[in-house]
């Protein structure tokens, strides 16, 4: 087994095809089946199962190309540090829920390093992918939130990728709205009031559940609801059709931009079901590297001014 072929493994894993993780990894497809054919009977499993869509993992192959991952992952850390200067570009990526302020502290950490040195990405993604794009290396660090009434199902499947929370800060639940809502001059907002308007919420896959809903209070019962896959697409509803979402009221004005505002949200619910846990994820005993730092340094200063 070779460094080259747990390459061409994840290759075809991330484009679910031959014929493109051929065309990415600069090989011939014969010559790409073949080596994978010889690393299935090295290891005697089966990596991938070929269809007339495409291919896709099997059980084992999923277990295997995970640790592949993890294996290659450390292969590149080992060039960055020992490799000849100017040979490689290093990478930092970010997954997150669609939170603005993880993408302004992103921007302001893009800033502080040379673009031509690094490869850099951020993903605003569903909660799930969030957690597995970390998992497999594809991103260095992931945002999310947790609360009581996600926090068991969501520490579960960390735990069992290895990956560690680390918390940012703690958030009460608003309702974010444009500023020409009819309840936008309210001091607070309760649940009565927003029955009459479609809650807004991010579409989270066919197999979502509560637990991995972006939106605080996900199991209350909303009479109008419309589900969103991106930010812009959100903020369009919310000044169309008078919607709304319930949220950190951490807001980045600079990128959403000045027609929204955040209200504070009031129900009979007990207070801490109310509290969003912000954090971040990595994996566990691994060093977040400079970037990585500095990344999570302008997180906690951008929250630190929004807090006081």
């Amino acid at each position: 087994m070779t460094l080259q072929q747990l390459r061409y493994a994840i290759g075809i894993a991330e484009t679910g095809s031959f014929n493109k993780a051929a065309e990415k990894l600069y090989i011939s497809q014969p010559s790409l089946t073949a080596a994978i054919k010889d690393l299935e009977d090295e290891l005697n499993i089966l990596i991938f199962n070929r269809t007339s869509r495409g291919v896709k993992l099997t059980s084992e192959g999923e277990e295997f190309v995970a640790y592949a991952r993890e294996l290659y992952h450390h292969y590149e850390s080992v060039l960055d540090k020992y490799g000849k200067i100017g040979k490689r570009k290093k990478k930092f990526g970010v997954s997150t829920q669609h939170y603005s302020f993880a993408v302004k502290s992103f921007v302001e950490t893009v800033k502080l390093f040379d673009t031509d040195k690094y490869e850099f990405a951020i993903r605003e993604t569903r909660t799930k992918e969030v957690i597995e794009d970390v998992a497999s290396f594809k991103s260095d660090i992931g945002i999310l939130y947790l609360s009581d009434f996600n926090r068991k199902i969501i520490m579960n499947l960390l735990n069992a990728r290895d990956l560690a929370f680390h918390k940012l800060i703690d958030c009460k639940a608003y309702v974010y709205l444009w500023k020409g809502h009819p309840l936008a001059n309210n001091k607070f907002i309760t649940l009565d009031e927003l029955a009459e308007y479609p809650c807004l919420s991010f579409e989270q896959g066919d197999n979502s559940s509560f637990y991995f809903a972006e939106e605080i209070l996900s199991t209350n019962e909303y009479k109008r609801t419309i589900k969103a896959n991106d930010r812009a697409t959100m903020l369009n509803l919310m000044i169309g059709l008078n919607g709304y979402t319930l949220c950190s009221g951490i807001i980045c004005e600079e990128l959403n931009g000045s027609d929204y505002l955040a209200v504070p949200f009031k129900d009979k619910s007990e207070e801490s079901r109310r509290v969003m846990e912000i954090g971040y994820i990595a994996k566990r005993n691994m060093l977040l590297g400079l970037v990585g730092e500095r990344y999570v340094e302008e997180l906690q200063r951008y929250l630190a001014t929004c807090n006081s």
